[in-house]
């Protein structure tokens, strides 16, 4: 019987404490801290945007072809280093240098035909000025035949008078009137002599002006000719494609062997980066973020091929052009960036974070304690007793309202632990925010003061906000 009770006093002894282990209230100590605290504190600040662009050249040139043809020769590939007018492709040119010989054998004809004609020129000023000199001959002749004219005329006249009284005899009369009339057919000749000569000279001048029109008309056949001769140069120098630019070849779009055509519009033969040292960033800014970027702001960024090195560069322009896709409007972003060992390749996409302000040892909060909110039940009590807690605070809310137009940032509201342990909101006016922490222009907040951040556990929560009791843990099954 003894051994029956003492049986039966384990049994009730490992009963009694299994139920008080089951049974045993969940909640915490009323003491308990019923929220996290943070702490306000003094610190660097950089506000950024982030952002994701691709890496892109300077400066791309493509490289075409003005000609239609086979290609016979490929002198540059990828990653080739190229510098301007350097030979990157040819093209099959026999044919123009037909052409072109023809050219030149049509020129040279043409200028031998312009030396014939200048030839002719020579010999019409030639016979023109014989022409003239004849012509001056023949007047002087005219002007003797005159005088001898004049002078047997007087003769004559002294015959007849002589003969009048009887003094000269009928032959010497007769013989100077012979005189007379030889004078003056020798004077009707020089005459028609000159005549003739004027012709002449009128028909020898015709012929110089008729040269010299020819010898212009050669010259413009050999204009015509020598520019039909650089048409066909300049076709020739197109069956050499040449770079344009000092750079490197980042795409190749032609195979030896292809025929190039070239009727309708040029053909992309190669892609030129004109300099790789330096490169730009087309960085996609959200509108909400693109009223934050200037020029000339710090820039740094990662790319997947780095992972664990860190880029710089600087903003050198928003584009006012804006991209629209699904109802998100974006603006293009163009960083430069110094590329000094290539290590960025065009292509690349690049994580951005575009410092838009910095500030040193400013006072500020985590932004935890600005995205807590009390519980409803406690805003709602908050809300009842604001009518009870004097007018002074009001005044003092409204005076904050008139200056807060001329106060910079946004407004916003943190909570701290207040006297009776509930949270006690407190205005502040926000400034630069890095993600992390966010500055404090104004506010009834001192360095070192305690904020709340967030919730502690549930039941500590309740414990503290009310002392409700806690529910019984359901028992073990185990």
């Amino acid at each position: 019987m003894r051994r029956v009770w003492v049986w039966l006093l384990g049994i009730l002894l490992i009963a009694g404490g299994a139920g008080f282990v089951l049974w045993k209230p969940t909640g915490g100590n009323a003491s308990d801290q019923a929220y996290r605290l943070g702490t306000v504190d003094r610190g660097p600040i950089t506000a950024s945007v982030r952002a994701t662009g691709t890496l892109n050249p300077v400066t791309t040139v493509l490289v075409g072809s003005q000609l239609s043809g086979q290609v016979v020769e490929i002198l540059a590939d990828y990653n080739t280093p190229v510098k301007e007018g350097q030979v990157v492709a040819r093209l099959y040119a026999e044919q123009i240098k037909s052409r072109r010989d023809a050219a030149l054998a049509d020129l040279a004809q043409a200028r031998a035909d312009l030396d014939t004609k200048r030839a002719q020129i020579d010999k019409a000023r030639s016979a023109l000025q014989r022409a003239e000199a004849q012509a001056a001959d023949l007047r002087a002749q005219r002007d003797r035949t005159q005088a001898q004219l004049e002078e047997a005329q007087r003769g004559s006249e002294r015959q007849t008078q002589l003969n009048t009284r009887a003094v000269g005899t009928q032959a010497a009369l007769e013989q100077a009137r012979t005189q007379v009339d030889i004078q003056t057919a020798n004077l009707a000749s020089s005459d028609a002599q000159i005549a003739s000569n004027q012709a002449e000279t009128l028909g020898l001048k015709a012929d110089l002006a008729l040269a010299e029109a020819n010898v212009k008309s050669a010259e413009a056949i050999i204009l015509q000719r020598q520019a039909k001769l650089r048409d066909i140069e300049i076709d020739l120098g197109r069956a050499e494609i040449k770079s344009p630019v000092d750079g490197v070849v980042v795409k190749r779009e032609v195979e030896l062997g292809q025929t190039v055509a070239a009727s309708l519009s040029s053909p992309t033969l190669f892609t030129i980066a004109q300099d790789l040292r330096e490169i730009d960033i087309y960085a996609n800014i959200d509108e909400a973020d693109v009223g934050r970027l200037q020029e000339g702001q710090k820039v740094s960024f990662t790319v997947n091929a780095y992972p664990n090195r860190t880029f710089d560069g600087r903003v050198r322009m928003v584009r006012l052009a804006a991209q629209t896709v699904q109802n998100v409007v974006t603006y293009t972003a163009v960083i430069s960036v110094r590329n000094q060992d290539q290590a960025l390749l065009p292509g690349m996409t690049a994580n951005l974070q575009i410092v838009t302000d910095e500030r040193e040892d400013v006072l500020r909060i985590p932004n935890a304690a600005l995205r807590f909110r009390p519980p409803a039940a406690l805003m709602a009590s908050e809300a009842r007793s604001a009518p009870s807690e004097g007018q002074e605070p009001r005044r003092r809310a409204r005076r904050d309202q008139a200056a807060s137009d001329q106060d910079e940032g946004a407004r916003g509201r943190v909570y701290r632990v207040g006297d009776d342990g509930n949270p006690q909101p407190v205005p502040v006016r926000l400034g630069a925010t890095d993600g992390a922490y966010t500055e404090i222009l104004r506010g009834d907040l001192q360095e070192g003061a305690a904020i709340i951040v967030g919730a502690a556990r549930a039941d500590a929560a309740d414990n503290a906000n009310g002392g409700a009791r806690s529910r019984p843990r359901p028992p073990r099954m185990f």
